[in-house]
């Protein structure tokens, strides 16, 4: 039977309910071991607290850097209770045994992430005597509880309660937690101080937001997890409203939506099939822009994903309503709109705040067997009309507002990615082909109006003039691609015969 929690050291920088916690401890008997700042705070809230300076006989020194890195400390949070000898040395040495260890660091993360934060501030940020604290207790969770999240405080505090002392499975699960905790502090430090984009070693903050049901296919097990600080406007900040859990597949459909949608500065709907945008729209309101969404490719459109960057309002649920979609994600949703979709208990339904704020963080992580390839997230926002026109014919106004939508929309679409568009909607997508010719003659298969005036949009350059016949053939006027192939004269030669107007980005955007 574990000894009862008798001592607790409570250290910490964020002092969120650490007054309540502290002072229900002390309510059950247990001693406050504490410096600094904690101590002044309890102190504020009539919390007795035993000063660590009192208990090891020595003061804080060094500006607070020297505080409990002492046999008093560490000697009492690292002895074996079951060790005669460990006992014996404790009380031949006046070490008391600290059963409880609260630590919380300092915010170096957050300081090194400020604005004109300079290297001195940063660097003193870096915590020396917590994390020792912390990896002592975890090593010696058999006899001593940690706790490096305030989350834990009501369950810890629920088990002393009813038992005296904490679980050898709770003990575990925490000392699990805190070498997961030191070992993020330590990479973020490390990333700070290598001061390089891509440094020598690479580690990864991820927190577990769910299991899910299976990965990609129901053989493939899977979970879902998530940044420490997710941007607003993501998926893994999403707030499920109603509906089935989140499957694998859902997440990357979600995400592919949110990313096009977040894109657009009009009032849009996205509706994504297999992480390819099968229907783009913008219209004045949610209900028209998913009209026209659905009207690109119905078919396709049957089971995917709807992705709106404005409040849905219940005609747009109505709408949404009358055909079976795996999920709806939206900045937010009326009473209306919820009541709507409440009848369709399956549909899943997200809502992740102003899409405005959405914004990738970090790099773009993708998995190879046995290693990672890192890249920056292509976040690059062309704007079409100050690109180059390299025809004898310059697009018209139309024309100009019809590339820029297409090319905003082919950024989204995998490669080898054609999307043929007017204004205020896709017309056809071409997605995901070995030959960007196929991809150009699949965009006019889906077309599911004529293609005469509308415009074209090139993910990657056209290497022959095959691709610009059958745009032409198909009704294109006008065409938007990066350009740089050793054909680009031949390319823009095959435009300029057929009176259609061409502009080179000098920018690919590749989604393999």
């Amino acid at each position: 039977m574990t000894q009862r929690v008798r001592r607790a050291l409570i250290s910490v920088y964020a002092k969120d309910g650490i007054a309540e916690f502290a002072s229900a401890l002390a309510k059950l008997g247990v001693q406050i071991v504490s410096s600094g700042g904690t101590a002044r705070l309890l102190a504020e809230h009539g919390i007795a607290a035993r000063q660590v300076a009192d208990l090891t006989g020595s003061p804080e020194m060094l500006d607070g850097r020297v505080k409990t890195l002492h046999p008093k400390i560490h000697g009492g949070i690292l002895a074996v209770r079951s060790n005669p000898e460990h006992v014996a040395q404790m009380e031949r040495h006046g070490i008391d045994p600290i059963d409880l260890v609260v630590v919380n660091l300092y915010p170096f993360r957050e300081t090194a992430a400020r604005p004109g934060a300079s290297r001195d501030e940063v660097v003193e940020m870096i915590d020396v005597g917590g994390p020792a604290m912390v990896r002592a207790a975890a090593k010696n969770h058999g006899d001593v509880t940690v706790i490096v999240d305030p989350a834990d405080y009501a369950p810890v505090l629920a088990e002393i309660r009813e038992r005296g002392s904490t679980t050898e499975t709770t003990r575990r699960r925490l000392a699990a937690k805190a070498f997961a905790h030191t070992a993020s502090y330590d990479a973020a430090v490390h990333t700070f101080l290598s001061g390089e984009e891509f440094p020598d070693t690479l580690e990864l903050r991820l927190a577990k937001v769910q299991d899910l049901r299976y990965g990609e296919n129901p053989h493939q097990t899977a979970a879902f997890y998530a940044e420490a600080e997710p941007p607003a406007g993501s998926v893994a900040r999403a707030r499920q409203l109603q509906g089935k859990e989140l499957s694998f597949n859902n997440i990357l459909d979600f995400d592919a939506a949110l990313g096009l949608a977040s894109s657009l500065d009009a009032c849009a709907c996205v509706i994504i099939k297999h992480g390819n945008p099968c229907g783009t729209a913008i219209a004045p309101e949610p209900r028209a822009a998913f009209a026209h969404a659905l009207e690109v490719d119905p078919l396709s459109a049957f089971g995917g994903v709807i992705a709106i960057n404005r409040e849905i309002d219940e005609p747009t649920a109505t709408a949404i309503a009358e055909a079976f979609y795996e999920g709806v994600v939206a900045p937010s949703f009326s009473a209306g709109a919820l009541a709507v979709f409440a009848k369709k208990k399956n549909l899943r339904v997200l809502e992740v705040g102003p899409l405005g704020a959405l914004r990738r963080t970090g790099k773009d992580l993708r998995r190879v067997n046995g290693g990672v390839l890192v890249q920056d997230w292509d976040d690059a926002l062309d704007r079409v009309r100050d690109c180059r026109v390299v025809t004898r014919r310059a697009p018209t106004d139309d024309e100009w507002a019809a590339l820029q939508f297409a090319w905003t929309v082919a950024k989204f679409v995998k490669s080898n990615a054609i999307v043929y568009a007017r204004s205020d909607r896709t017309i056809g997508v071409g997605a995901g082909q070995m030959s960007r010719v196929d991809s150009a003659r699949i965009a006019v298969i889906k077309a599911r109006t004529p293609l005469d005036g509308a415009v074209m949009a090139s993910d990657a350059f056209f290497p022959f003039r095959d691709g610009i016949d059958a745009a032409a053939e198909a009704g294109i006027a006008a065409v938007v691609q990066p350009g740089g192939s050793v054909r680009d004269a031949e390319v823009i030669d095959a435009a300029d015969e057929h009176g259609m107007a061409m502009v080179f980005t000098g920018r690919r955007h590749f989604r393999h």
